[in-house]
């Protein structure tokens, strides 16, 4: 893409008659400010996540597999979300125009086939965290044509895309779902949840057996993958690849080797970016060392193997959820009778921190962005942290009843750290459903006619797109050390290097409307050009100062890239 260079001059632009004179504003609505682009980083990325069955429908003839037409609770059935919508999204700029630059998605793997009722009426494998077959794409969320193109089509566009990785248990035991055998799995002994034994050898809940993660014994595979293999003529290739994997690695045919395996072939084959991990705590850490080295060999494969698919230098991504980890304990997660590092030795890059939406409710701005600043300049340099204010399974939402979508965006996109957004965040999407039972309610479809047809529901997408562009493209925003400029008025700037590569930013939040004057001295010097990306003005600094005259109460500033000619294509 070339350059969009700009002239400022009388003829082609008129100065604003309403900024100081001190300070000349120039309307930058046909322009985009010119600055060298953004290094992609971990740390301070926007991700995105969505459950694939509640995105969107890009392919109603595989709404319905395996007879899954049992009456569900309501939200709890299938609703025909896949791949093919998500990529369809991807290619409308959806994601771009909200500054997404990863996707994290729930499991696509082939989910139990049957429904269970948990005491919420009857249930199928929507959420993805029910696996049956860990090599195969469930058929209604797509095929593997299906995730290559979406991989593709992202990438093409400065796009991660993150699957979601289940070791930890199968689906639950129905009449189309037999329970694996007792050398892979155990039934028994329910999790109390009170020290480190009853947290990770036990399930989860009653009827999800619990893969036997802790053994080295050499099993099997189970009867019921050899015969689903077979009848699908794919065994022998199925048993030949196992075969290399462990000849290659020398680990026991024990059950965790073989989902690793599983589960790293979408990384060789689809070239994806990165992996949530689900319940962590529940598995031996020692299991996410193992992981994580399957991953970086994978992905190192994958760019060897696919150098004209290669982003950038970034390692393999894995970020784990530890629930009820809070990144204010650094490293650690605290059992009561043993404590746990998931970073070092070697395992996570960040973990899911559940803490931040009561630290959003009880510290104002200032004191949230500062204490995360210290917290990752700290305990976690090196590491991050990934932040959320709603999720799929979190019943206590920052913003319940949807009536702070513009606090929760700016509590979620200027602080430091990776932000989480959940599908339907950046729209006000409902989390509470009329006649839906326990975390059936944060998992309603994407309220894609609101967003048509509400302008309320515009208003908030757009302020959600312009800050989670300013964040895509100012890695200051969720990886720099942060600095308060003033406390009344609120401003304040983030400053980010890494080798050659420099970013700086200033943003104020709740300031007056109308014309604000702005010390940026120790930023930015005199005759630099500064744009505001949330009015989309363009002032010159002079005597330290920058003036912003816009009707609102948010100012994104940037440096903005003059030159001496204007070339348009």
């Amino acid at each position: 893409m070339k350059n969009i260079i700009i002239l400022i001059c009388a003829s082609f632009m008129i100065l604003s008659c309403k900024n100081k004179p001190n300070s000349e504003a120039v309307e930058a609505s046909s322009v985009e400010a010119s600055m060298s682009k953004a290094p992609f980083v971990w740390e301070a990325a926007n991700l995105y996540f969505l459950l694939t069955d509640r995105f969107n429908n890009g392919d109603t003839s595989n709404d319905v597999n395996f007879d899954r037409t049992k009456k569900t609770g309501k939200l709890r059935g299938f609703k025909g979300g896949d791949i093919k919508g998500i990529t369809q999204k991807v290619k409308e700029g959806y994601f771009t125009d909200l500054g997404i630059n990863a996707i994290w998605m729930t499991p696509i793997v082939e989910q139990i086939h049957g429904g269970t009722d948990e005491g919420t009426g009857v249930s199928y494998g929507f959420h993805g965290y029910w696996a049956k077959d860990w090599t195969r794409i469930d058929p209604n969320y797509g095929t593997k044509e299906d995730l290559h193109e979406l991989v593709r089509e992202a990438h093409s566009r400065g796009i991660r895309i993150v699957l979601d990785a289940v070791i930890n248990h199968t689906g639950p035991v129905t009449e189309k779902d037999p329970v694996w055998p007792d050398s892979w799995v155990r039934t028994d002994k329910q999790c109390t949840y009170d020290n480190y034994e009853n947290t990770v050898s036990c399930t989860l809940v009653a009827n999800l057996p619990d893969i036997k993660t802790e053994s080295n014994e050499n099993v099997e595979l189970p009867p019921q993958l050899v015969e689903k293999w077979k009848t699908e003529g794919r065994y022998e290739q199925e048993v030949t690849e196992l075969d290399a994997f462990f000849d290659r690695t020398g680990y026991p045919r024990a059950p965790r080797f073989y989902i690793i395996k599983w589960l790293t072939d979408y990384i060789t084959e689809f070239g994806v970016d990165g992996y949530r991990a689900d319940t962590v705590k529940h598995t031996e850490e020692y299991v996410w060392e193992e992981f994580k080295t399957e991953c970086d060999f994978a992905f190192t494969e994958f760019k060897k193997n696919n150098p004209e698919n290669v982003l950038d230098d970034n390692d393999f991504y894995i970020v784990g959820e530890v629930y009820n980890y809070g990144a204010s304990t650094g490293q650690f997660y605290d059992f009561g009778d043993k404590k746990v590092n998931y970073f070092n030795p070697p395992s996570f890059h960040s973990l899911v921190n559940f803490e931040f939406k009561y630290n959003s409710k009880d510290m104002a701005y200032e004191e949230l962005f500062k204490h995360y600043s210290k917290v990752l300049q700290g305990d976690l340099k090196g590491f991050g942290t990934l932040n959320y204010l709603s999720s799929h399974d979190d019943g206590s939402p920052f913003d319940a009843i949807r009536k702070k979508p513009f606090e929760t965006a700016n509590k979620l996109l200027l602080s430091p750290g990776t932000s989480q957004v959940y599908y339907g965040d950046e729209v006000a999407r409902i989390l509470k459903v009329e006649g839906a039972k326990g975390d059936a309610n944060l998992r309603s479809f994407m309220n894609w006619d609101s967003i048509a047809k509400r302008p309320k529901t515009k208003e908030v997408l757009t302020h959600w797109q312009k800050l989670g562009k300013y964040r895509a493209h100012h890695p200051a925003v969720g990886a720099g050390v942060h600095q308060m400029i003033t406390a009344e008025p609120y401003y304040f700037y983030r400053s980010y290097q890494k080798g050659d590569y420099k970013d700086l930013v200033v943003v104020g939040i709740d300031v007056h409307k109308g014309p604000k004057s702005i010390d940026v001295s120790k930023m930015f010097k005199d005759g630099d050009m500064i744009r505001d990306a949330y009015s989309n003005q363009i002032v010159s600094v002079e005597k330290g100062r920058v003036t912003i005259d816009s009707n609102f109460d948010l100012v994104l500033l940037e440096k903005f890239q003059v030159t001496s000619k204007l070339e348009l294509e």
